[in-house]
């Protein structure tokens, strides 16, 4: 039976974090005592698709608020390893980062292949022995609990001393990450909570006017409401596409919509195209306008504050002809327009899933680790980073930092000797 010391499950960002951290503890070695398994042929998928095959690699800002989860404890994971910490250590692999104007900070290359070469190059510096289509299929923990653990693999077994769980969590299956890691975790004790998409696109009906819209871009405040209760408010940019809405606003929000239906309580989501601004705000200025300019034509008008393309298909929505001079509209039409403005109900009939999803939400909660090293409060030798955690982030990098960090505990962490 082959040996190791430390057992990683998973190559993504978490696993090779904690390869290297892991690594970097207890210095370059001949002996293969980290081994990194991955059950896909080519490991990194989703570090070379993120950001648009840029790899926002972190945030210049990162704070609890923008996860979701137990908020005192991603605090405290947080902590231990910061955004600076982060930029220091890319640029000791060679990666330097720039920041772009929304906070979101990308490698100087523009290109993800430069992150995820310099973290397996890195990996191979310290004697990490990654072996790629090996895919894990059983964990057991040695009866005497000192004794480690057997890991079962497509390719035989392996016992290793501590095992590290970063399989990710159900996004982008094609990747690796179907899932199977929380069946691991289930099967070694852990609980996990309901999983669904996060950060992930949403369709609309067909009958929906989106198709004409592919490709345009505009700011919305969108507003998602549940046994009318708002389980979340949130402004920024949304995609139209030909299959219905994306962008960073619909991406942070589809989370709440997805984890309603799971639960089995279907949310609403509203869209507000005019930010900032009320029904009645809208209605006086409206008002205004038809005073000053009653000949302008309903299109004219509305296209002064709102991209044209949409202005025809809103207008057409509401079944209005967009030539009507506003001082000819009738009233019904008016506050029918003003209703569909600051009040559009999205016909939303489900998410696009988890090849789409750019994260998971949901999965073994962060009460069951220790947060200063990752370690399982249930099984001794077991540490967990990563996705595979009940902890998503907001679209903008905050995800891998998670993943950097939780990969800093653990692999800092297996060497420690255990209490």
């Amino acid at each position: 039976m082959a040996r190791a010391d430390i057992a990683i499950v998973g190559a993504g960002a978490a696993g090779l974090a904690a390869a290297i951290f892991s690594g970097e503890a207890v210095g370059p070695s001949g002996s293969q005592s980290i081994v990194l398994l991955d059950g896909a042929k080519t490991i990194g998928a989703k570090i070379l698709v993120s950001g648009g095959g840029r790899c926002n690699v972190t945030h210049e800002v990162v704070a609890p608020t923008d996860f979701f989860g137990n908020r005192r404890m991603i605090k405290n994971v947080l902590a231990a390893f910061t955004v600076d910490s982060t930029i220091t250590w890319f640029a000791s692999m060679g990666v330097e980062l720039k920041r772009e104007e929304t906070g979101k900070l990308f490698p100087v290359t523009d290109r993800s292949r430069t992150v995820l070469n310099a973290l397996v190059e890195r990996c191979r510096e310290l004697g990490v022995a990654i072996l790629p289509d090996h895919r894990v299929t059983k964990i057991a923990r040695i009866s005497d609990s000192s004794a480690g653990f057997v890991v079962h693999h497509s390719h035989g077994v392996l016992r290793a001393s501590r095992v590290i769980l970063a399989t990710g969590g159900r996004s982008i299956p094609k990747s690796g990450s179907d899932g199977f890691g929380y069946e691991l975790a289930r099967r070694l004790g852990h609980h996990v909570t309901p999983t669904v998409p996060a950060l992930a696109p949403l369709v609309l009906d067909d009958r929906m006017f989106h198709k004409n819209l592919s490709g345009l871009s505009q700011e919305v405040e969108l507003t998602t409401v549940a046994k009318g209760k708002t389980l979340d408010a949130r402004t920024g940019s949304l995609l139209w596409t030909h299959f219905g809405i994306s962008g960073p606003v619909v991406m942070d929000a589809s989370r709440f919509w997805c984890l309603a239906q799971e639960q089995g309580e279907p949310a609403e989501v509203y869209g507000n195209f005019l930010p900032g601004q009320n029904q009645e705000q809208v209605r006086r200025w409206f008002m205004d306008q038809t005073r000053e300019h009653p000949r302008r034509s309903l299109g004219k008008t509305l296209a002064q504050r709102l991209p044209q393309r949409f202005t025809e298909s809103l207008i057409q929505h509401a079944g209005c002809d967009s030539q009507t001079a506003i001082a000819q509209l009738p009233k019904k039409d008016r506050d029918q327009l003003l209703s569909l403005l600051t009040k559009f109900l999205f016909p939303i009939v489900q998410d696009r899933g988890w090849n789409y999803a750019e994260v998971t939400a949901g999965g073994v909660p962060l009460e069951e680790v220790n947060f200063r090293t990752m370690e399982s409060k249930l099984v001794p030798g077991l540490y967990l980073a990563g996705e595979i955690l009940d902890c998503d982030g907001r679209i903008g990098g905050f995800n891998f930092q998670w993943a950097w960090v939780t990969g800093h505990l653990a692999g800092q962490a297996v060497w420690r000797p255990q209490v």
